[in-house]
Formats: C-alpha cells, structure tokens, sequence
C-alpha cells in the first residue's frame, strides 16, 4: 500500500483527530447520554462556519460540483451523523458501538457486489464471515443486563425493545455510510478532487434539518449550564464542563472528517476502509482501558474475529494458497 505524503499526514490526521474525539465524545455521553442531536448540530455548524470562511470565501469562491449531485450525499450524510450520535439514548454501550461501526467491511462488500459488481478473494468471503461472527458474539454479549431470567418484567422488555432499535440504527448507518463512499467515489471520477468543498457543502446543506430538533437540542444545552462547571486555570472562568467537552469533540471532529475527506481523493474506497477499521481498534482498546468499560473474554473474541477479518479482507494477512499443492498431485 504506497501512500502519498499527503495521504499519510490525512491518516495521521485520521487517527488523532478521529481517537481523541470518541474519547470526547464518550466523556459526554457519560453525562448526558441524551445529547447526541447537540454534538451533531455543534459539529456541523463549526465544520460549515469554517468552509464558509475558507472554503467558500464568503461564497465568492466557485463551486466545482452542483448542489443537485450534493443533494443525496448530504441527505445520507446528515441520517449518518444523527443516527450514530443519538443510539447512546437507547443504552447502546460504546463498546458496542464502536464494534458495529467497525464491520464497515462487510457493506463496503455487499454495495461492491450488488452495485459496481465488483468480485473478491475467496479470503475476502472467509474474511467477512468471520467480522459478522464476531460482531454477532459482540452484539449478543453487550446486551444490557437486565436482572434475572425470572424477573423479565415489562419494564425490562421494553429496555430490550428500545436496545435493539439503537443496534438497528447503527447498522442502518454503517449501510448508508457505505453507500456515501460509492457515492464520493463517482463524484469524484467525474469532477476530480474536491474533498474540502464536498467536506464544506455536506455539513452547510443539512443545517436547516436542525430546526426540526430545537426543543431536543435547547433541552440538552440548559442540562449542560445546569451540571458541573470547570474552572479554567488562565481564564479564571468557570464554565459548564459538557460544553468543554463539546468544544474539545467539535475540533477533533473537524480534523478527523476533513481527513477522511482527504483520504477518500488519496486512496481506494478500501484503503480508506481499512484505515478508518484500525482507527476503530485502537479507539475501542483505548475505551476500554481509560474508562474502564466492562469487557468479557467473549468481547476479546468477537473483536479478534472482527480486526483479523478486517486485515484479512484488505490482504495484509493472507490465507496460504495450496492451488500449487493440488496441481503437482
């Protein structure tokens, strides 16, 4: 895999960017789990602020590709982005999370197939049976824990309900979001490179579809003026510490999705998966060491299956060929 300088600083750029914003974001979820239509809101009006600014230069700037080609990347992005940061409502841990997102593979390889009728590696097949195996031990073991068999009462139904529509929105999101990179892939082929204006043009569209979540999103921000507050050391300042949460999560967001913008005109859709995969790895080991969230050796297998599949699947561990074996026989 050659990668060009820039490619290797937008995947340097990925893994700083990308990591420290899950460690933001789980520092946010732990004190309002509710606040996921915030963080998206928070994120893209930063990342459209700052492309009106220098991207578009204060809309002087000429647009390469048409708002009518943006239309259905920005729809799938925006459905993305709200779905990924809202499940933490439905008690979905973020181990589990992470997990999930992390059998990208597994849609990049259906669209692949079904779509650009692309055809793989018999190690590529082996490959995604083993991520959805592993993904199955994981989700099946983060269910949450609901007491004992004998006491499954209506309220511990309807915790389980409420756990499964948030698994369903994330696979939900992780298909949509194989479907965006087939998208960008052809957008692209057509127009040539312009990550920093599709990175601009795909979080300004979809501002307006907020207004719809006002009353959840000034819910959660009064909840954040309501919590505890930081005393900023220089400053003097104390300010609510979600907010400083949010503020540290929307900066590493705009570096970790520029990047994967950068990455996508740089490299092949699966590179560029296999990139965001291990970035997820080191994300969910990271999680689990610093908060401590729990993790059974059930979830050490699900995740092995997963990752090696992942490297499996992108070639950088091959299954020995034994073609030449039967041929001499």
């Amino acid at each position: 895999m050659n990668l060009s300088t820039r490619a290797v600083l937008a995947t340097g750029g990925v893994f700083l960017g990308c990591c420290s914003g899950v460690v933001f974001l789980e520092l946010l979820v732990k004190l309002d789990p509710g606040a996921g239509n915030l963080i998206t809101a928070a994120q893209f009006a930063f990342i459209a602020l700052e492309g009106f600014v220098f991207t578009s230069r204060f809309g002087l700037a000429k647009r390469v590709i048409s708002l009518r080609d943006y239309a259905l990347l920005v729809a799938m992005f925006f459905l993305t982005s709200v779905c990924n940061n809202y499940v933490f409502e439905f008690n979905v841990p973020m181990t589990l999370h992470m997990i999930i997102r992390g059998g990208s593979l597994i849609s990049n390889m259906c669209l692949g197939t079904l779509i650009l009728k692309r055809s793989y590696r018999l190690s590529q097949y082996i490959s995604v049976v083993m991520i959805s195996v592993g993904i199955f031990i994981c989700t099946y073991f983060s269910s949450p824990d609901l007491g004992a068999k004998e006491d499954l009462d209506s309220t511990a139904n309807t915790d389980i309900f409420w756990w499964l529509v948030g698994v369903l929105l994330l696979v939900l999101a992780l298909f949509v979001s194989s479907y965006m990179g087939v998208t960008q892939e052809l957008l692209y082929r057509r127009h040539g490179k312009c990550a920093r204006e599709a990175l601009y043009y795909t979080h300004l569209l979809p501002l307006p579809a907020f207004l719809l979540m006002q009353d959840n999103i000034r819910t959660h921000w009064l909840l954040a003026y309501a919590g505890e507050f930081y005393q900023l050391p220089l400053l003097g300042v104390a300010v609510p510490l979600i907010l400083l949460y949010l503020l540290g999560n929307v900066l590493a967001q705009h570096l970790c999705i520029s990047s994967v913008y950068t990455l996508t005109t740089e490299c092949s859709s699966l590179t560029v998966t296999l990139i965001l995969t291990l970035r997820k790895f080191i994300s969910l080991v990271f999680s689990i060491i610093y908060f401590r969230n729990p993790f059974t050796l059930y979830h050490w297998l699900g995740t092995v299956l997963v990752f090696v599949g992942t490297l499996m699947f992108a070639d950088v561990i091959r299954v020995p060929k034994r073609t030449q074996a039967v041929k001499q026989e």
